[in-house]
């Protein structure tokens, strides 16, 4: 079931307050129409009736996708920092809903779904597009490593992401995005073949996958964040 709460959203431009349906959990079996909102970046998106700004709530939610063997926590961009020991919590959270500690009947269910913990809208929209599309997204991960390597120039810094927003049977279309403001900095498409030449032969990337695999946070963020805030 799908859970959605009332809320007040300010509107940074002129102040006004407008009630909004908060997601709390999206079961994307029942509502299809909430993943292709996601898929659509229109999800969680309130026009202001007074001034016209387009305002998008931070993400907390659950997002359960059996159909694509799915299962999403998602949290706001600015909780990265805290990655690790909230991949304790997700991981707890799943295994009571569909591991060990649910019910035969749920764990049959959890035994088809990935669990991915995920910060902002475009990391989320990713990880569902990919599933829609029958895609590794740990692989995903290893060719944005490869293509760092390979790209002139790379705007990574601190809220700047590198995700694909779209697939053909040629090419992955790629964006280096501000995960808060959701602003696209540059666009560019990557050969599948890149993609393929990584799957036909992962033996050189396994170190690198089981590093991406080593929780529910599965972004080569993880490999340059460290332990993040939690080292303190």
């Amino acid at each position: 079931m799908s859970l959605f709460d009332l809320t007040s959203i300010h509107c940074p431009a002129c102040g006004t307050s407008s009630d909004f349906q908060a997601a709390g959990s999206v079961n994307a079996d029942r509502r299809p129409d909430l993943r292709q909102e996601i898929l659509d970046d229109t999800f969680q998106t309130v026009t202001c009736t007074s001034c016209g700004e387009v305002m998008r709530l931070e993400p907390v939610v659950n997002y359960l996708d059996v159909e694509f063997g799915l299962w999403l926590a998602v949290y706001p961009p600015r909780q990265i920092g805290d990655y690790q020991a909230l991949e304790e919590t997700v991981q707890g959270l799943f295994n009571d809903s569909y591991g060990d500690a649910a019910s035969p009947s749920a764990q049959e269910v959890g035994a088809i779904l990935k669990p991915r913990l995920t910060f902002g809208w475009p990391a989320t929209r990713e990880k569902i597009l990919l599933a829609t599309k029958g895609l590794d997204d740990v692989a995903i991960e290893m060719l944005k490593l490869d293509l760092l390597r390979r790209l002139p120039r790379a705007p990574l810094r601190a809220g700047v992401e590198l995700r694909v927003v779209d697939v053909t049977e040629d090419s992955l279309q790629m964006i280096w995005v501000e995960t808060a403001s959701e602003n696209v900095l540059e666009s560019f498409e990557a050969n599948i073949q890149l993609l393929k030449a990584i799957t036909d032969d992962p033996e050189p990337w396994a170190e690198i996958r089981e590093s991406l695999t080593g929780g529910v946070f599965v972004d080569i963020q993880k490999l340059y964040l460290g332990a993040g805030r939690d080292a303190a």
